[in-house]
């Protein structure tokens, strides 16, 4: 005799998490200018410790598309939107080096708004990404200075110290360009109070958080 199926947990129609583990609450509404479009792995779709969720729950102008693979004509129409310069947030590296344009100055003030593309996924895979899809790896990089302290190592091995999550990253960069216009103090202070839940249920330690 066959056992019955178990029974799917309830999961919340904004966040698209478990109801256990809903983010709705830490939610931090962030003003910004610069879209947001981030390419997510399908593995981190799956991620409990997967940033990006908060990230699309607190900024208004954020798309999360899911997908490894894109062919030219779907990767074209996600990239640029009339009347918007795309910069992809990635560093300039040796396995994929950025092409010949002007780094993009913080605050700048450009012809156009701003569509920023981020990947999100482990860096093995973010580099497969790019290397696949020679128009991702044609746009103009915006690449971070030394980033803060990541609150991330608490929940997520990082093989090098400035590696950070998809939101610190996103984050930084929107600061970079719109300088004292985005207020990234209480997203950050969400983050840290999703990787300090997260922790507590695996018995970790949190370093602690200053606003």
């Amino acid at each position: 005799m066959n056992a019955p199926p178990s029974p799917r947990r309830a999961t919340c129609a904004r966040c698209l998490r478990p109801q256990a583990a809903c983010l709705c609450a830490l939610a931090r509404p962030t003003t910004h200018r610069t879209e947001v479009l981030v390419l997510q792995h399908p593995q981190e779709q799956r991620q409990a410790k997967n940033s990006v969720a908060l990230l699309r729950l607190s900024l208004a102008h954020c798309e999360v598309v899911v997908g490894e693979r894109f062919t030219p004509a779907a990767l074209a129409a996600l990239l640029h939107r009339p009347g918007h310069d795309t910069r992809l947030l990635y560093p300039d590296v040796p396995a994929a080096p950025a092409p010949a344009f002007p780094q993009v100055a913080p605050q700048a003030a450009a012809a156009a708004p701003l569509r920023l593309v981020v990947l999100d996924a482990t860096w093995r895979k973010s580099l497969r990404m790019l290397l696949e899809h020679p128009a991702l790896a044609a746009l103009p990089r915006l690449t971070l200075g030394a980033p803060a302290p990541t609150l991330y190592r608490a929940i997520r091995a990082a093989r090098r110290a400035d590696q950070v999550s998809t939101l610190e990253a996103t984050v930084q960069a929107l600061a970079m360009l719109e300088g004292a216009c985005f207020d990234a103090a209480p997203l950050l202070e969400a983050f840290g109070c999703f990787v300090a839940g997260l922790a507590a249920r695996r018995g970790s330690e949190v370093p602690t958080v200053r606003a």
